[in-house]
């Protein structure tokens, strides 16, 4: 019983710190759609603009990975282990990203002029410079971001969380919406044009996103003050040691996130891929709730199941929060796809050509969330070699996927290539998994929910082939989720358990 009221009183924190990280990454997420909306209202399709901002925030998302070089989920695992003290872990951490974050900003400043080159931005080298130093700055970011979490400051992190994103909102209508429509207008021109040049045109959101940035970590001034800053060589050898792995797993992880947006442009050259890319960048945006999930789920779960790992009941535990991830991953999915006619709105008509590709993004996304939650068996086993291998090869059948079948099938192939990669480093990490540090999933019960979700997936799909009318179209999707929500709460939330309302229930 002492064990069961623990494991249950963990299941009730892991959920908590989600909500609050969860409601940080949502409400950002949503609040961060404003800007697919203005941006493509204010460049179409057919300009490739929208293209170049997907472009650009690939790379950036792909350096990020590399200036963090693993050691976020490294500080995680040694600062819980107790044979340093935090501080010393901390400050070691610090030091060791900063310094490799300025070491990369001298290196893209000394050689902006063939770098820009290179990626075909020889006319705007000045993005590539500005998004260098502001993902330096994020990487550092990443852990006092961290030791928030490792603190359980969760309500801190999501307020800079959600300060950067309203900040960013904020000044992009201003430089997007207000500021146009005041150059416009008889008179204004010279005074508005002291701090605007409709020139500068996408220039503005690479800019924007760097002073929002900067100003976040003045925020940090309690976690990066207040002690003695120490380089323990020793500490960061054996740092390295366990993280160099899990950085050949996160390039590969965001490689499987962002190398059909690189690729894409580049088998379909000239004109036509910042289109293709633009208009396939748009509409995955659409499927990024199943993002918003797996990241608000990451950071609760991820000191969570450090934290955890002595506890005889932990395999158990991390059996039940596999299937409830999947349980509400499923759910988002029917969600959006059920209300895909409303949701669409978020991006402008031109772009709705694309809409295909969101239940195969959401699906990809949905085994890249299984396969994080699967790959904690090797990080806590010290044996991250193996997530190396996993993703690298996940990413290597993405590629090829990208590179055979973009000149034929276009950013429909960027899609399917996703659920390729992501279904190859799942399965991989299951099988090898159930070796090495074996978990009881409820295979069974899950395999029953996928189906189940996949049937009112068809019955959306002939709803909207078949049915005319919207009302009657969204009643019957609206039907199709609530006979799901029926069935979790049936076989897995009874009303019964749940509280204020659950006395109501109880027989």
């Amino acid at each position: 019983m002492t064990v069961n009221r623990q494991s249950a009183s963990s299941m009730k924190g892991l959920a908590k710190d989600t909500a609050i990280y969860g409601l940080s990454s949502i409400v950002g997420r949503f609040l961060n759609y404003l800007l697919v909306p203005l941006y493509t209202a204010k460049l179409s399709a057919a300009s490739g603009g929208y293209g170049v901002i997907t472009e650009v925030y690939s790379y950036v998302a792909l350096l990020l990975v590399c200036l963090t070089f693993g050691m976020e989920t490294t500080f995680f695992r040694f600062v819980n282990k107790g044979d340093y003290p935090p501080q010393r872990v901390y400050s070691t951490t610090l030091i060791a990203v900063g310094l490799v974050g300025l070491c990369f900003v001298a290196a893209v400043a000394g050689f902006i002029g063939p770098i820009s080159s290179a990626l075909g931005y020889e006319a705007h080298p000045e993005y590539l410079l500005v998004m260098a130093v502001c993902v330096a700055i994020d990487a550092f970011q990443c852990i006092p971001f961290a030791y928030l979490r490792y603190e359980h400051k969760a309500v801190k992190f999501a307020s800079l969380k959600l300060l950067f994103i309203v900040l960013n909102i904020t000044l992009n209508l201003l430089y997007f919406v207000a500021l146009p429509a005041l150059y416009a207008r008889p008179g204004m021109h010279d005074f508005i044009g002291l701090f605007y040049n409709p020139a500068t045109g996408v220039g503005y959101a690479f800019g924007i996103n760097l002073f929002c940035t900067a100003l976040i970590t003045l925020f940090f001034w309690r976690e990066l003050t207040g002690f003695r800053y120490v380089l323990d060589r020793g500490l960061l050898r054996r740092m390295l040691a366990y993280a160099w792995p899990i950085l050949v797993l996160g390039i590969a992880g965001i490689l499987n996130q962002t190398a059909d947006k690189m690729i894409l442009p580049r088998v379909l050259a000239g004109h036509e891929g910042k289109v293709q890319l633009g208009i396939y960048g748009a509409c995955a945006k659409i499927a990024m709730i199943m993002a918003m999930i797996t990241q608000a789920f990451r950071y609760a779960y991820e000191p969570f199941v450090f934290g955890r790992q002595k506890d005889k009941d932990n395999r158990d535990t991390y059996a039940k929060a596999m299937k409830y991830f999947l349980i509400f991953t499923l759910l988002a999915f029917l969600l959006v796809m059920g209300y895909i006619d409303i949701l669409k709105y978020i991006i402008a008509p031109d772009y709705w050509s694309g809409l295909r590709v969101v239940p195969v993004v959401m699906a990809a996304e949905i085994m890249m969330g299984i396969y994080f939650n699967l790959s904690f068996w090797y990080k806590l086993i010290d044996k991250t070699v193996w997530g190396a291998w996993f993703s690298g090869i996940g990413c290597a059948v993405l590629i090829a996927v990208n590179v055979a079948f973009i000149p034929r099938f276009g950013y429909m192939a960027c899609a399917w290539a996703g659920c390729a990669g992501y279904g190859t480093a799942m399965v991989l990490s299951y099988v090898v998994g159930q070796r090495y540090y074996p978990i009881r999933y409820p295979l069974g019960s899950m395999a029953v929910y996928v189906l189940l979700a996949g049937f009112f997936f068809a019955c959306m799909t002939a709803a909207g082939h078949y049915i005319a009318s919207l009302p009657l179209r969204l009643a019957c999707n609206s039907l199709c989720i609530a006979l799901f929500v029926g069935h979790i709460v049936y076989h897995d939330f009874p009303l019964s358990g749940l509280p204020l309302v659950g006395k109501y229930f109880k027989h």
